[in-house]
């Protein structure tokens, strides 16, 4: 116990001197001390100035678009639609195979509203999440409704003289794309102010 004491007592003795904070801050700092002065605020930035530069900026190119399209420059186009819970990127004369039942029967010619983006060579249309209707239209055409490869399910439990087979044939239908087409300019302020917008989702 005597040694135990001893050692606490020695201990107590050489306590540590006190180091401040900011000394202690400043000697791990990498930068010279007069650098850690305060410095004055910068002046004001103008919200405005750069808001109008953005606005010429996007302008300008929504102009560029526009003349492509209007001098059919734009080469061919492409577009993502969101179809049965899926989304399939397609051009013009596409093939793409929509899963599961879906209503319509061969020969319908049908246009798809959810594009959510189209584009070309230069450039690109994004929708928040999907675009404006009637910016784009994409039209297609059913042209053949089938079923899947027969898929087989089987159960078996051992020693239980349990066996079950279950046969699975899902329809699938294969739609055609025949044409994607920009339907007015883009961004055109003056149509987008007189009709708003009818979203039910």
């Amino acid at each position: 116990m005597s040694l135990l004491a001893q050692s606490v007592r020695q201990v107590l003795r050489y306590t540590t001197p006190r180091v401040s904070l900011n000394s202690a801050m400043r000697a791990l700092s990498m930068s010279p001390a007069l650098l850690q002065q305060n410095k004055p605020m910068p002046a004001a930035i103008d919200v405005s100035a750069i808001a109008k530069e953005h606005q010429k900026e996007c302008q300008s190119v929504c102009d560029r678009v526009n003349q492509q399209v209007a001098k059919s420059e734009q080469g061919r186009l492409f577009a993502v639609v969101h179809l049965s819970g899926k989304q399939f990127k397609v051009t013009p004369g596409d093939i793409i195979l929509v899963e599961g039942y879906w209503p319509p029967t061969i020969g319908d010619e049908i246009s798809l509203d959810k594009v959510l983006l189209a584009g070309a060579r230069d450039f690109t249309l994004i929708g928040r999440p999907i675009l404006e209707p009637g910016l784009v239209t994409v039209k297609a055409t059913i042209i053949e409704k089938t079923l899947t490869h027969t898929k087989t399910n089987f159960k078996k439990k051992r020693r239980k003289q349990y066996m079950r087979i279950n046969f699975q044939r899902s329809p699938n239908t294969m739609i055609r794309i025949n044409s994607i087409e920009l339907t007015r300019p883009v961004d055109s302020s003056a149509e987008r102010e007189a009709e708003p917008s009818r979203r039910l989702f």
